[in-house]
């Protein structure tokens, strides 16, 4: 599904957020800022934009991993025309089986993707493995407003005017029915701190964005 959508991908994302999808990743980097960081590894990085958003982070060098092969190569093609190739490398890798010993980085990201492990709790119980002690995971992920009026806009929207301007501009009939299905069945806010806690991390927070269509989430490795 992913291979399908790869040259459209980010300008849907951008389209279909407003451009507020730049903002969150920015705001989500923030949250590494000060810390003494010489490695990342993101996961599930897609055509890269967490991994060139985590390179403004000094001296910092960053690993990508995905399994789409399509995505990757379009966000090989964003760090070449970046010149970013000496600070960002991307690789076919699978969340959930990461080919990396344990405590090997300063800090794990991960960018829209969590929701959709297969099995989400191996799939953060690899993340706090291979992160190094005392370091953060990073995760932004879309999660579900709560309040009125904002809620039912968001539902409304998400559910009925997305999918359908997804199908439009992307010409794949499942992708963009499939992001309000993920968003529906995944555990956002307390009860995703709680698969962290389960996974390993600690002193587990969430901050809501944007009336709460979005969250970060960050926990750390004891």
């Amino acid at each position: 599904m992913f291979d399908s959508i790869s040259l459209r991908y980010d300008f849907l994302n951008h389209f279909l957020s407003m451009g507020i999808d730049k903002s969150w990743r920015k705001k989500a980097i923030n949250m590494l800022k000060g810390k003494e960081i010489k490695n990342i590894l993101d996961i599930a990085t897609g055509t890269g934009d967490f991994a060139i958003e985590a390179s403004r982070l000094p001296e910092v060098q960053i690993t990508g991993i995905d399994i789409s092969d399509k995505m990757l190569a379009v966000g090989q093609n964003k760090i070449k025309k970046k010149n970013l190739e000496k600070r960002i490398r991307l690789f076919n890798g699978d969340s959930e089986s990461l080919l990396f010993a344990d405590n090997s980085f300063d800090a794990v990201t991960v960018a829209f993707g969590v929701r959709n492990f297969e099995n989400l709790d191996v799939g953060l119980s690899e993340m706090c493995r291979v992160l190094k002690p005392g370091c953060l995971a990073i995760i932004l992920e879309f999660s579900k407003p709560r309040k009125f009026p904002f809620k039912q806009l968001y539902f409304f929207y998400f559910n009925h005017i997305l999918p359908v301007l997804g199908k439009l501009f992307s010409y794949d009939d499942s992708a963009y029915n499939y992001l309000p299905e993920s968003v529906s069945h995944f555990p956002d806010g307390d009860d995703f701190l709680v698969e962290m806690r389960n996974a390993g991390f600690q002193e587990c927070s969430v901050k809501i964005l944007t009336f709460g269509i979005a969250a970060i989430y960050s926990g750390k490795k004891k």
